[in-house]
C-alpha cells in the first residue's frame, strides 16, 4: 500500500501528468512579407524604426523576435520587420533579421574592457567634431577615433567648431599628412561647405561632450531640436546632452546624420595591429619582409616600412601616418590628452 492508503497502480494514476510538448518542426517561418526599415533610435529593448516603400515612409515601433536571441540591433542597422507596421499609435511591430551590415563602428569603454560596443552600423562618413577652444582639441582623442574609422572602414571627415575662438591652422597642420579632409565651422557661419560633404553620405559625428555636436546637427537640421548644453568654466568639460544616438535624415540632396551621445574617452580594445596595418592598404604587402614579431613602430629594428622609405617605395609622410595611428592605438585613453 501507498503512504496515503492506496496501492501502487492506483498511486501511479495520480502522478503529474504527462507534460504536453509541440512537435518539431524544420519548416522556417516565412517572411516573405517581411518590410525593410532603418533603426533610427534604440530605447530600453524598443527600436524606432523609419519604413519608407510604396505605403509611403512612416515611422514604426518594434521589437526584437526572440530567435534573434542576443544578435545585437544597433542605430543604422537595415532590418527586416513584420507584424503591424501602420505605425499608429500603440502598435508595436517585430524585427525578424538584421540585414548584413556594411560598416561598423565599434569601441570599447576604455582600453582593459573586454567587450567592444557596437555603436552605429552602415554608415561611411565619420565626422570627428572637436572644438577648437572651450574645450580645447585633444589630438589624442582625435587619433582614437581615426584608428577606429580606418579599422571600421569608414571614410573620416574632421569637422572643426568654434572658430571664432581660435585659429585651426595649428591643428588642421597635425594632420596634413593623414589624407584627412578638415572642415572649420563658427556659430552663424555659412555651412555650404560641410554640407556638401555630407550629401548623399551617411555621417556619423563623434566628438566629446561641449564641442559643439549638437548645435551643429541642430544648423544643418533645423527641425531636429537636438538638446545643447555648456562647458563648465572650471573643469572645462562638457555636459551630455545626447543620452542615445539618432538617424536624422538631411535635407535636399539627402544623406543621413547619425548623433551621438558625448564621448569622454575611446577604447580601443577591440583592434589589433595587424587590423591598422590592414587599414594603410599600401603597408600591408611591406610588412611580410618584416621580421617575426616586428611592431613597425619607429624603434622595431630592420622594419620592412623604414626600408621602404629609404629606397623610395613609401612617402616619410605616410610611415609617420601610420605610426602616429599606432603610437594612438598603443597609448591608454584619457580625457585630459
Amino acid at each position: 500500500m501507498g503512504r496515503h492508503g492506496y496501492g501502487r497502480d492506483e498511486e501511479a494514476s495520480y502522478g503529474r501528468p504527462p507534460r504536453r510538448t509541440r512537435p518539431r518542426t524544420k519548416d522556417r517561418p516565412d517572411y516573405s512579407d517581411a518590410e525593410t526599415g532603418r533603426v533610427l533610435t534604440v530605447d530600453r529593448g524598443r527600436y524606432r524604426l523609419l519604413l519608407d516603400n510604396a505605403d509611403g515612409r512612416r515611422e514604426v515601433l518594434a521589437t526584437k523576435a526572440r530567435q534573434l536571441g542576443r544578435k545585437g540591433v544597433i542605430v543604422g542597422d537595415e532590418v527586416r520587420v513584420v507584424g503591424d507596421t501602420s505605425g499608429s499609435e500603440g502598435t508595436l511591430a517585430r524585427i525578424v533579421e538584421v540585414v548584413e551590415r556594411t560598416t561598423v563602428l565599434r569601441r570599447t569603454a576604455d582600453d582593459d574592457d573586454p567587450s567592444e560596443r557596437p555603436i552605429v552600423a552602415n554608415a561611411d562618413q565619420l565626422g570627428i567634431v572637436t572644438a577648437l577652444a572651450d574645450p580645447p582639441p585633444r589630438p589624442g582623442m582625435i587619433d582614437r577615433i581615426l584608428v577606429a574609422a580606418y579599422v571600421g572602414g569608414l571614410a573620416p571627415l574632421l569637422i572643426l567648431t568654434k572658430a571664432d575662438l581660435a585659429s585651426p591652422d595649428a591643428l588642421a597642420a597635425e594632420y596634413a599628412d593623414l589624407d584627412l579632409d578638415i572642415v572649420v565651422t563658427e556659430p552663424d557661419a555659412d555651412l555650404t561647405e560641410l554640407r556638401d560633404r555630407l550629401a548623399g553620405h551617411t555621417t556619423v559625428l563623434v566628438g566629446h561632450s561641449g564641442v559643439g555636436k549638437s548645435t551643429l546637427v541642430n544648423a544643418l537640421i533645423p527641425d531636429a531640436d537636438r538638446a545643447t548644453g555648456h562647458v563648465n568654466v572650471v573643469t572645462g568639460r562638457g555636459r551630455h546632452t545626447s543620452t542615445s544616438a539618432i538617424a536624422l535624415p538631411l535635407p535636399a540632396p539627402g544623406g543621413w546624420i547619425i548623433d551621438t551621445p558625448g564621448v569622454r574617452s575611446f577604447g580601443l580594445s577591440h583592434v589589433t595591429a595587424d587590423a591598422i596595418v590592414a587599414a594603410f592598404g599600401d603597408l600591408a604587402e611591406i610588412v611580410e619582409d618584416c621580421p617575426r614579431g616586428c611592431q613597425h613602430d619607429s624603434s622595431a629594428p630592420e622594419c620592412a616600412l623604414d626600408a621602404a622609405v629609404a629606397d623610395g617605395r613609401l612617402r616619410a609622410s605616410r610611415l609617420d601616418s601610420f605610426r602616429r595611428m599606432e603610437r594612438a592605438w598603443m597609448t591608454p585613453p584619457s580625457y585630459d590628452r
